[in-house]
């Protein structure tokens, strides 16, 4: 790939070379992303895990420099009603997670006295924080010693280690320990090859385009010493597409009670889609998820 010939020798992927060099690659290569600038803080690596869940690197920064600058603490967060952070989320996908993140800032002012909490157990505790973004916040704004594994991390570790061009479908007790093999007992190292490898599946060992040639493990790689074989394993479902989807219409709902702090009329709702039943149940889901109310006056608004 990338100038890389096809070879058929087996590799051996060494645990105790793959972390030092991905931490010196990643120490030379790493984007400049506000989450990994001295003196972010515990909240802003919180609200940037929630943001960055199913949403792009380019669309996050400038939302959650927004957030930040409006909320720079969960008790600030807290003090407004959950529409306003769903009103500030704007096109981030996924609003839901707005709602979740402003119960988190709830928890957490009111269980941690505004502060973040360090423990694992402690994170998971709280509304909509799974196990990923737990260990993404214990790591990487306490510096916890704790395996971090996300899509890019299973992608460099399946073709890397395993061999396969591509990770089999998640399994939690199966990815942490192949992460946990490779992690450093230092914390500090631990905490920089976490994100290293997130940051090398993200940037050279893609999915769809592998730049072999820049990759600081290439020549330990299982899957470029067996020749690259396809994948057959088992996938995970293919995501339906947007365009016409019960997705679309919830966001073009979404748009029109962001747009304003007026009730938003049946009628107003009616010009925004064509087809009567996928709107109907696009609106019902949006209400039964608490991202839209029903006002006292009629139409709907977000939740207060």
């Amino acid at each position: 790939m990338n100038g890389i010939s096809n070879r058929t020798e087996t590799a051996s992927t060494d645990p105790s070379v793959v972390a030092p060099r991905i931490i010196g690659w990643f120490k030379d290569n790493a984007r400049d992303l506000p989450w990994r600038r001295d003196g972010f803080t515990a909240w802003g690596t919180l609200v940037s895990e929630f943001m960055l869940q199913q949403t792009p690197v380019s669309r996050v920064i400038p939302r959650l420099e927004e957030w930040l600058t409006r909320w720079p603490t969960p008790a600030a967060l807290a003090a407004e009603p959950p529409g306003e952070a769903v009103r500030a989320w704007a096109s981030l996908g996924y609003p839901r997670r707005a709602l979740w993140l402003h119960a988190a800032a709830v928890e957490i002012t009111e269980r941690h006295g505004g502060i973040v909490p360090e423990d694992v157990d402690d994170l998971l505790a709280l509304t909509g924080v799974g196990d990923y973004t737990a260990r993404a916040v214990a790591a990487f704004a306490y510096g916890h010693r704790h395996p971090v594994v996300d899509t890019n991390t299973r992608r460099v570790i399946a073709r890397a280690v395993s061999g396969q061009a591509e990770p089999a479908p998640p399994s939690r007790t199966r990815d942490l320990e192949a992460m946990s093999s490779l992690l450093p007992h230092d914390r500090s190292a631990a905490a920089a090859f976490n994100a290293g490898i997130m940051e090398l599946g993200a940037i050279v060992c893609t999915a769809k385009s592998p730049r072999c040639d820049e990759c600081p493990i290439s020549d330990i790689c299982a899957w470029r010493a067996a020749g690259y074989p396809s994948y057959d394993g088992p996938r995970k479902a293919i995501q339906k597409k947007f365009e016409g989807s019960d997705r679309q219409v919830r966001g073009l709902i979404m748009a029109e009670l962001r747009s304003t702090h007026l009730p938003v009329t049946d009628a107003e709702i009616d010009g925004l889609w064509p087809d009567d039943e996928q709107r109907a149940r696009a609106l019902s889901g949006l209400i039964a998820d608490g991202l839209a109310v029903v006002a006292p006056s009629g139409g709907y608004v977000l939740p207060h």
